[in-house]
């Protein structure tokens, strides 16, 4: 490792979120850049760095380091730079060189111990030297905490975010008890704050790790899908994981429930622990069901069964008995669930319980868990769909410095019908937050397929609604005629029933090609996709038209690898084409990329009516139409005519899109589908993973790989089990 020491002399990129720069330091003898993260910067700034020259095969020379510390400049033009970079508020260029020249060198030291001395330089009077005083006292304050952390292995950039939140107090809390972090700093997790503790020298067995390590846990087994744990599992997990006794764990639990930080709880005889905030989310959800169920609800003006042979009368389609049964039970019930597999009808029912529901003048809205399943609903109803996030206006709340719901109990949704979509998708957190914002008498219709994937979320919200038999619940297990005729609809049905998929049946829709070997799959899957589907479909557009998905992120034909080959099968480097390259990500003008979380703010213009709105959402697919290097500006296409402009810090949001996992296609469907068959962990090859794949196809659907390992998805129906108390809750109110 080497040592250089110098002032920023210019910035090249700079990201806000994580600190990542690329700049120009300048030193005594040399300019060169470096590449690396640092926790405030400008020009004029200076630092000590401890690093390595490496040689990048596109951007050259430049230092990579590690370690980073802020210095004092000395020297009246390096003082200068640094007070006229607008790092000390209250300073600008004039007010800098009139300091510097009434004070030259001791200009800094004068600052920090005679700040009243300020007031000799012209123009300044006595708040403008306080507030320089003031500022530099912060600036020294953190240099001298940030360097002092790095002792216990925390960067600069993580001391800086930890500063911001602690101020003075930052080294003093820290060495009190670096778990606090984890409650009370966004992103900090109990695996870091473990290492600062034992670099501290904080006891393996002490209480604030003990309760730390119990919280960590239930929130690990929370990204499985539990709500709760039970307190003999929850008690031995923490145990293994902290090397301490059960004992230990267990007074651990008596004290953070005493807290009010987790809730200790009987479900069918058996003690479990719940997360306070999961607990709650469980428990009034269960209480807001049974508050809708039993409200009073808005009449009808005329007799549904006149209703639905109307409805069947104007949309030229005859409901079968089930279907009828559906639509009654939506319009009798304050909740009522109808799930089935594709081709079942359900769209067909959405249709005529709409046209119900408009001729009684309800007011209903429509709203689905993703952006791509609402405007699915918008393409095939022609009505107006929205996320449910969107729904209940989920907004940045500046004075709590959080995201929170504009719609709740105190400011309640005004609609006569809520009906989801996709509900199979919905966490028990997002149930809670729509049930609470819905006022007695309002109907909630959940429509999904509880046999795909259960969300990505705690909770398994709609199987545990339909097993309780709390609410009405029509099942629609019949094939309609026209769905008959593709054999997607009809292997997805044989898949969810246990049985093989039929393959290769001569002008039908649904294929599979045997390779033995990854590296075959993978170079068949490319040549598929990007020539042979193309030809034979007579495809316009191969990259909406055509979409691979793969079980899993990991290996040859996971998306991580997969992604970057297709990009240059499909969108080849060109003289044409700039290129930006975000952390292991290189994006490419033409590029299709999806957006990975919900952003209600980020604004959109579409060029052709020049309307304007805002919100992009998790799940939504785009490409990049340009990059514009010099202002770190990329612009995204959603939807053919909605640009987004996102900024280097927002850049994190997109992801490569050519091949999606499994549970990001949720709520999506595509012409033709491309699914490689790798052999992967049997927690994921399951049955209703490879069910929900196959019904993202809507004209075709390819499988290739091994045989026997489409067959041991099928065969393989343990899908996950996932501790969720509502079922359990909602039967309690049955008995």
């Amino acid at each position: 490792m080497e040592e250089r020491t110098g002032v920023i002399a210019d910035i090249i990129f700079r990201n806000e979120e994580n600190g990542y720069t690329v700049a120009v330091m300048e030193t005594e003898d040399e300019y060169f850049t470096i590449v690396g993260n640092l926790p405030r910067v400008s020009k004029g700034s200076h630092f000590k760095l401890v690093g390595k020259f490496v040689d990048h095969k596109v951007y050259g020379e430049q230092f990579s380091f590690t370690e980073c510390q802020e210095v004092m400049p000395t020297g009246k033009e390096a003082i200068f730079d640094f007070l006229s970079s607008g790092l000390i508020k209250g300073v600008g260029p004039s007010t800098a060189r009139a300091i510097v020249s009434k004070f030259g060198e001791n200009t800094l030291e004068i600052i920090e111990n005679e700040p009243m001395r300020l007031l000799e330089v012209s123009g300044i009077g006595e708040k403008t030297a306080a507030k320089i005083a003031d500022s530099f006292y912060e600036y020294i304050q953190f240099a001298k905490i940030a360097l002092e952390l790095q002792s216990y292995g925390i960067s600069a950039i993580v001391a800086f975010r930890l500063y911001s939140v602690y101020e003075a107090n930052t080294l003093n809390y820290i060495l009190e008890n670096p778990y606090r972090l984890v409650d009370e700093v966004p992103g900090f997790g109990f695996i870091k704050a473990d290492r600062i503790a034992e670099k501290i020298g904080i006891p393996r067995d002490s209480e604030f790790r003990v309760k730390s390590g119990i919280k960590y846990t239930l929130f690990w087994f929370m990204g499985d899908g539990n709500t709760y744990l039970p307190r003999t599992v929850l008690a031995e997990k923490t145990a293994e994981l902290l090397n301490v006794s059960i004992e230990e764990v267990e007074e651990g639990i008596l004290r953070l429930a005493m807290d009010g930080d987790i809730k200790v709880n009987s479900l069918d005889g058996e003690e479990i622990c719940y997360l306070f905030y999961l607990f709650q989310a469980e428990k009034e959800t269960t209480e807001n069901i049974r508050r809708l169920m039993h409200s009073a609800l808005k009449p009808l003006t005329a007799d549904v069964e006149n209703m639905i042979r109307q409805a069947e009368v104007e949309s030229e389609i005859e409901l079968s008995e089930k279907q009828k049964r559906a639509v009654r039970n939506s319009i009798a019930s304050g909740v009522s669930v109808i799930t089935g597999g594709p081709g079942t009808g359900k769209t067909t029912i959405i249709d005529s319980i709409m046209r119900i529901l408009d001729r009684n003048g309800f007011d209903t809205a429509i709203c689905a868990p993703t952006g791509r399943a609402a405007k699915r609903i918008t393409e095939s109803s022609g009505r107006f769909a929205q996320t449910i996030h969107r729904l209940l206006e989920y907004t940045y709340d500046e004075m709590g410095k959080r995201m929170i719901f504009g719609r709740d109990r105190r400011n309640p949704l005004k609609y006569d019908v809520v009906l989801v979509d996709e509900a199979s998708m919905v966490d028990i957190q997002l149930m809670h937050a729509l049930t609470d914002a819905m006022e007695d008498g309002t109907r909630l219709i959940l429509i999904g397929d509880s046999d795909q994937l259960p969300s990505v979320g705690p909770g398994n919200v709609l199987r545990d609604i339909i097993d309780s038999e709390f609410t009405e619940v029509t099942r629609l297990t019949e094939i309609f005629r026209q769905a008959e005729e593709s054999l997607i609809v009809v292997n997805a049905h044989r898949i969810n029933n246990g049985e093989y998929p039929e393959f290769n049946v001569k002008d039908r829709d649904f294929y599979f090609m045997d390779r033995r070997r990854e590296e075959d799959a993978r170079n068949l899957l490319v040549e598929l996709v990007s020539d042979r589907l193309p030809k034979y479909y007579e495809v316009d557009n191969i990259l909406n038209d055509i979409q691979v998905i793969t079980p899993t992120r990991k290996g040859l034909l996971g998306t991580v690898q997969l992604n970057p080959v297709l990009q240059e099968a499909l969108n080849p480097a060109s003289p044409g084409k700039k290129e930006k390259r975000i952390g292991d990500t290189l994006f490419r003008e033409g590029d299709k990329v999806m957006q990975i979380r919900n952003n209600y703010s980020i604004e959109w213009l579409k060029h052709e009516d020049m309307s304007d709105g805002s919100g992009v959402f998790n799940g939504d697919i785009g490409f990049i139409h340009t990059i514009d290097k010099e202002n770190g500006r990329v612009v995204v296409v959603f939807d053919d005519d909605k640009f987004v402009v996102y900024d280097n810090t927002m850049m994190d949001q997109l992801e490569l899109a050519y091949a999606l996992t499994v549970h990001k296609s949720q709520g999506s469907e595509f012409p033709i589908v491309v699914m490689p068959v790798p052999k992967v962990n049997t927690l994921l090859a399951t049955r209703n993973l490879l069910y929900t794949a196959v019904t993202r196809g809507k004209e075709t659907v390819v499988l290739l790989g091994r045989e026997e390992y489409v067959k041991a998805m099928v065969d393989n129906n343990r899908s996950r089990d996932r501790y969720s108390g509502l079922k359990a809750r909602l039967m309690e109110l049955l008995e």
